[in-house]
């Protein structure tokens, strides 16, 4: 039987831990606070930027001490959305489904899958 995967759950967009936010709301392999939310609920109330303001990333308005800063919350997303996959695939194993089906879901072989995802942790 395939083990549980602990991971602390954290906000995919700003990397806060859930106690350290009022509110978070799941989605597949993904979580948002309730600050995150306000952030995006006031940008989509101003007005409509420019259309090439959409495709400039915002970090290329970091300094790089800033993106370093940001590295760490970037990987422990990077983390827990890998716990999270992980623990799809080990919840559909205990439910029978096969690795070809697996590997199919997630656009790779059923090797590879089970070679990404058979491992105990």
């Amino acid at each position: 039987m395939a083990t549980a995967v602990e991971t602390v759950t954290r906000c995919s967009f700003c990397g806060k831990e859930a106690p350290q936010v009022v509110r978070m709301v799941a989605g597949p392999g993904v979580f948002i606070c309730n600050e995150c939310v306000g952030l995006c609920n006031e940008i989509l109330a101003a007005d409509a930027p420019d259309r090439d303001q959409l495709s400039i990333p915002y970090w290329q308005a970091m300094s790089d001490e800033d993106m370093l800063a940001h590295l760490p919350r970037v990987a422990a997303v990077a983390s827990q959305v890998e716990g999270d996959l992980r623990g799809w695939v080990h919840r559909l194993r205990d439910r029978g489904v096969t690795w070809t089906r697996i590997g199919e879901a997630l656009g790779m072989a059923r090797q590879s899958a089970w070679e990404r995802f058979s491992a105990e942790d």
